[in-house]
């Protein structure tokens, strides 16, 4: 530790910044203000354009004329009303942007709220506002703000991937499993905001580093009476405080006093893993700050807003897929024996079987294969079996593939109540004999086409990782959450990753 002591002593020396907002979340922020400029006032000037023809015109009659310089005034204003509720909402807030869906939740908000103000405003003074006016202009607006800030977004992204850059440095206060989970978390996103380079582990610990597997080393710079140098010597934009027994409510108190003289953020992991944002409510308590974790929901209203999005999606789709479903079922049939659809049992709700269908993309009799090609498996964890070149597939099977044509059929078992659009991947008899009491939840809902397993990389994911996914979407599900995947899958589908 003497190494990190004398650090720490000359980094005591060092004179602290006065701001440690980083720079690019200045200015980040400040582009965003462009950015909704020129979302709302294309949004006003296209409605003022289709539904008046544009601004003034010198050409038409004395009444006309006088409309238009009416309508202007309001666009004007409306603009302005527009862009301070965003502004009063803190849109473009330090705290939000760049990561989450918090950023476009307040964009939304600030956006009805001025149009259901607008309409409130019109109502009680008897204001004729044009409703087709007001009609083009909310969801123009709605889709123009929320373009543009996906397009900022983006570009924040891949300068992280890319460039390494957009990125706020952490210390994270913990001991080091804590650590070493934090860390994990925040390094399995490739587009995260944060980034942690040093530790603070409370207590006696003579060790000067933890190891990260699959990441790296953090370098321990002491216990917690060390986290304002630490933070100096690391240039950390942030500190956030894991799971620790040494670091009481006072201390954390103490602590976010000496940051706030750094204008360091203090961040509080509660140790509540897989639990989505909606679930967690703050609730003060004889002064306590506490977290109340909503029950799941896996029953009631919720089940039959699910089932209306299953059969509605699933009936479109296979209607609309019925001109390339003959011509792919006639290819298989020319291409090799067998039959044209692949049955295999499936586990389903509460671990119902049931007889999952697909186009076959292997050769008659697969199954049977499986125990020659065992020592072949290239899955983690040794439950699931996946061959990136397995030989079993035919050439067409490997096109099925690639694009999911494979899986349309399953559609007829959404339509059959034994699968849904969305959910956990559904698992084979011999992998639930398998599950321990934490994998067996993935049977509280029905399994799904789609999935968060089929958006975050498919086959490529390891054991525990189609596990961890699978659990936090049947924890957390939401209408929302269902409708983003629906989305993500497309892009998943094109990009073939991890399809194989």
């Amino acid at each position: 530790m003497t190494a990190v002591n004398d650090r720490l002593d000359v980094a005591a020396n060092i004179v602290p910044i006065t701001t440690k907002i980083p720079a690019w979340q200045r200015g980040y922020s400040r582009r965003l203000v462009l950015v909704d400029v020129l979302g709302v006032v294309l949004a006003v000037g296209l409605a003022q354009w289709v539904r008046f023809g544009g601004f003034a015109d010198v050409t038409a009659n004395a009444g006309e004329v006088n409309r238009d310089k009416q309508y202007g005034l309001v666009s004007i204003a409306l603009i302005a009303i527009w862009l301070a509720a965003l502004s009063i909402n803190h849109s473009r807030s330090t705290r939000i942007i760049g990561s989450g869906a918090e950023e476009y939740r307040r964009v939304w908000l600030a956006t009805l709220s001025v149009f259901g103000g607008v309409a409130i405003v019109s109502m009680l003074f008897k204001l004729e506002v044009a409703r087709g006016y007001l009609v083009i202009a909310l969801p123009a607006g709605l889709i123009f703000l929320g373009l543009f800030r996906w397009f900022a977004r983006q570009a924040v992204v891949r300068a992280r991937r890319k460039y390494g850059r957009c990125i706020t440095r952490v210390l994270v206060v913990g001991s080091p499993s804590a650590v070493r989970d934090l860390t994990t978390s925040l390094a399995r996103e490739s587009g995260s905001e944060y980034e942690v380079v040093g530790a603070c582990i409370p207590g006696p610990n003579p060790r000067t580093k933890v190891d990260v597997p699959g990441v790296g080393t953090i370098p321990n710079f002491g216990d917690e009476s060390n986290v304002v140098g630490a933070v100096t010597a690391t240039n950390s934009h942030a500190v956030a405080v894991t799971a620790t027994e040494r670091l009481d409510g006072r201390g954390i108190r103490d602590l976010s006093w000496e940051l706030e003289k750094l204008d360091i953020d203090l961040l509080v992991a509660p140790g509540v893993v897989d639990i989505a944002g909606p679930r967690l409510q703050m609730r003060p308590v004889a002064g306590l700050p506490l977290i109340h974790v909503e029950k799941p929901q896996y029953h009631g209203a919720k089940r039959f807003q699910k089932r209306f999005f299953d059969i509605a999606f699933s009936s479109a789709v296979l209607l609309c897929g019925l001109p390339l479903l003959i011509p792919v079922a006639t290819a298989i049939k020319l291409t090799s024996r067998g039959p044209v659809f692949y049955r295999s049992e499936r586990i389903g709700l509460d671990g119902s079987p049931f007889e999952m269908i697909k186009f076959r993309t292997m050769v008659d009799g697969a199954d049977k294969m499986v125990e020659k090609l065992a020592a072949n498996n290239e899955s983690e964890g040794g439950v699931l079996f996946k061959i990136r070149e397995d030989p079993r597939v035919t050439p067409l099977g490997k096109l099925l593939r690639k694009y999911s044509i494979d899986e349309l059929p399953q559609f007829i078992n959404v339509l059959k109540r034994d699968m849904s659009v969305v959910g956990p991947r559904p698992p084979l008899a011999n992998e639930v004999k398998s599950y321990d009491d934490y994998a067996k939840r993935r049977l509280l809902v029905r399994p799904g086409i789609t999935g968060l397993w089929q958006v975050s990389g498919r086959s490529d994911l390891s054991w525990e990782d189609s596990v961890r996914l699978d659990l936090f979407y049947v924890e957390n599900w939401s209408m929302i959450a269902d409708l983003l995947i629906s989305v993500k899958t497309i892009k998943a589908v094109f990009g073939h990753s991890g399809a194989y």
